[in-house]
């Protein structure tokens, strides 16, 4: 996901490529103010470049499965800039209780393919527990399209992640991610593609 050395905090140079297309997104699919709940933080980078630039009073949550990860998030978004930015906390997708009891919108960035299914059916689940109606759940990432990869890189990335471990794999939209989704008590809202065959995926609470 990223790299640390010398002390540093790990940096995932992905973000760097598509962290302004996302704000873009983000900048008219989020509510003006509340909380919103980043699962799968990552670095923290993106939670660092995108929440100052958001507009509004919105407060970001950053979250990771892994305690080593933590000071990695909040290395990155210290600082007066970051204001709006809370300390990352312990969040496991899959957990049937998470640590956050409410929020106004859930995005979640390149989680469901480099995890196991149950971490996509608790996402979901976890979701619907803290959002209120027409409230967004935001997926980032690579996405078949009806079966099929939507480019010969996005079939390399599949096997690779499936080579490292065969519970890992680029979802299928239709077939997969959106049955969950409804099944989860929400709706496809849009589907926005982005910048090196990815995809945001913007549902909403019904």
């Amino acid at each position: 996901m990223g790299d640390s050395h010398n002390g540093l905090p790990r940096h995932a140079p992905a973000t760097l490529r598509n962290r302004e297309s996302i704000l873009e997104v983000l900048k008219r699919a989020l509510p003006n103010a509340g909380m919103l709940l980043e699962v799968a933080s990552g670095t923290g980078e993106h939670a660092a470049f995108i929440a100052p630039r958001l507009p509004g009073r919105l407060h970001w949550q950053p979250s990771e499965a892994s305690v080593d990860a933590l000071a990695d998030i909040d290395a990155h978004t210290d600082g007066d800039e970051n204001s709006r930015i809370h300390p990352a906390i312990l969040l496991n997708a899959s957990d049937t209780e998470w640590p956050i009891r409410s929020a106004d919108a859930v995005f979640c960035c390149n989680m469901i393919h480099i995890a196991p299914w149950n971490a996509a059916e608790g996402l979901f689940a976890g979701s619907s527990r803290i959002l209120a109606d027409a409230a967004p759940m935001i997926l980032y990432g690579p996405f078949k399209r009806q079966g099929r990869h939507t480019a010969p890189s996005n079939q390399s990335f599949d096997d690779d992640l499936r080579a490292r471990n065969p519970c890992w794999g680029v979802r299928c939209l239709e077939t997969e991610v959106v049955p969950l989704a409804e099944k989860s008590g929400f709706a496809l809202d849009e589907i926005v593609a982005m910048p090196a065959n990815n995809l945001t995926v913007i549902f909403r609470r019904v």
